[in-house]
């Protein structure tokens, strides 16, 4: 009874990039290649040792990952145990029992000695699953435990990705720090020429606190940096599964994080299939049809045959004479007649929820597709804007030494100095995230994509639970 499920068509969409963006990005250089495969641990595509070895350490030891794992296997064994519900139920009892009778109720003659009886019984009793209610159950539950597959993925999913966006952060804090650390030794190099200068004359008390005071808040932001990278590493530390007070011996820098070459540009039938969120919300939708048809095959008569056979005797041993063999065969129907309502409301509430979990995935679907496209325009602007910055920071290094070597020539002065300072220390913070920016959007897109799991068809209920209690 109910629907049978279909897996919804893709969007017609050709690609979650305009045309018109496409051409625009593939002139500022941004290579995309259609249909590029992503590979399993597509983190390997940044060829860092490091960040191979501390996203190895995180799946085998991440708990939260491991908690997702074992509620995969609570559902799989959840499946498992409704699908009994189809064989026959089989029982079997047996017992020995010591009576003595009452002298005063015996008649005349009769043995008042102590007597055992001795039983067996064998029962057999099948529910005639004839409207598909135990099937269409069984059904949900596969779908459910598929639905939770895809949430071990996307947990998988997810910790890698943070796992490199967090290495690539401590990238960008560590080209930060240098530069702040070059902006602390210019700022005292600074103060010290003008400290001798007003020793000349040849500047005033004026410009030294001023410089001061620029030299300090160069001193602070080196502080807030090095805290940060700090906060950064014990991010990594817990998402490996360790304790941050024992730290990690990786370490990431830019020159280890390289920028892969190429990304993938997905079309909407690939996206809809390898995302683990929309291959989730198809399995929860697949698990609500299927409910349709529990709840219509439940207003419907319920069939069940039993049988039962065993012996009896008296004595120690249970060898009885034909006469003491038993058995019995019945068959019965059931049928509710009046309940209130109670399972056509339940019929009632189960389409109701087959349409929610409908609307669930159209709006899964819409927000895979806005998040892809968020991601692919990001990349194009912030390609263009890692240029400027590039040439920025060229730029503002390049003006320091000028004005800080005039400076020492007394042919600059000491406000020129402290915008030239205040230009580079600005000019390399935002190099440092041009460049992170890059390398987190590539990270951001293998995710948006759904890379890096393998696909596992309805049939391969076994690769689920294998796949996930394997280590990768």
């Amino acid at each position: 009874m109910g629907p049978d499920f279909r897996s919804p068509i893709p969007p017609p969409s050709s690609t979650p990039l305009s045309p018109d963006r496409l051409d625009r990005a593939q002139r500022a250089g941004i290579t995309y290649v259609e249909g590029l495969t992503i590979p399993e641990r597509w983190w390997e595509l940044f060829h860092c040792s490091a960040l191979n070895s501390i996203v190895t350490r995180a799946i085998s030891s991440n708990p939260d990952l491991r908690a997702a794992q074992h509620a995969l296997r609570a559902a799989d064994a959840n499946m498992q145990a409704a699908r009994g519900s189809l064989f026959p139920q089989i029982g079997a009892n047996a017992g020995v029992s010591a009576q003595k009778p009452d002298a005063n109720q015996l008649q005349a003659g009769a043995p008042a000695s102590p007597y055992s009886v001795s039983f067996g019984q064998l029962s057999v009793s099948f529910a005639l699953d004839a409207f598909g209610a135990n099937r269409r159950r069984v059904e949900s539950l596969a779908a459910q435990t598929q639905a939770q597959y895809f949430e071990v993925e996307a947990a998988y999913l997810t910790l890698t990705s943070k796992i490199a966006l967090a290495a690539i952060a401590e990238a960008s804090l560590r080209d930060e720090m240098r530069s702040a650390q070059t902006s602390v030794r210019l700022g005292r190099e600074i103060l010290s020429i003008l400290r001798k200068q007003v020793d000349l004359r040849e500047a005033t008390l004026l410009e030294v606190s001023t410089q001061d005071v620029a030299l300090s808040q160069f001193e602070q932001s080196l502080q807030t940096i090095r805290k940060r990278l700090a906060l950064g590493r014990n991010l990594l530390a817990a998402l490996a599964g360790g304790l941050a007070g024992n730290g990690i011996p990786e370490t990431f820098e830019f020159a280890c994080l390289t920028l892969p070459a190429e990304m993938p540009l997905a079309l909407p039938a690939e996206i809809v299939r390898k995302r683990p969120d929309v291959r989730a919300a198809e399995a929860n939708l697949h698990s609500a049809t299927a409910e349709v048809g529990v709840a219509l095959a439940n207003r419907l008569p319920q069939f069940n045959i039993t049988a039962t056979g065993g012996a009896s005797a008296l004595g120690k041993a249970l060898i009885a004479s034909p006469p003491l063999l038993f058995w019995t065969i019945a068959g019965s129907a059931a049928q509710t007649l009046f309940d209130g309502m109670s399972l056509a409301q339940k019929q009632r509430a189960a389409e109701a929820g087959l349409e929610r979990s409908a609307a669930l995935y159209r709006s899964t679907v819409i927000a895979a597709f806005q998040n892809i496209a968020d991601v692919l325009q990001t990349m194009e602007a912030d390609r263009r804007s890692f240029v400027a910055a590039d040439r920025g920071a060229r730029t503002a290094k390049v003006n320091l030494n000028l004005t800080s070597k005039l400076l020492s020539q007394h042919h600059a002065s000491a406000t020129q100095a402290l915008n030239a300072q205040q230009l580079f220390a600005q000019a390399t913070s935002a190099h440092a995230q041009a460049k992170a920016a890059l390398r987190s959007n590539a990270v951001m897109l293998f995710q948006a994509l759904g890379g890096g799991w393998r696909d596992a068809s309805p049939a391969g209920r076994d690769g689920w639970v294998t796949r996930v209690s394997n280590a990768r």
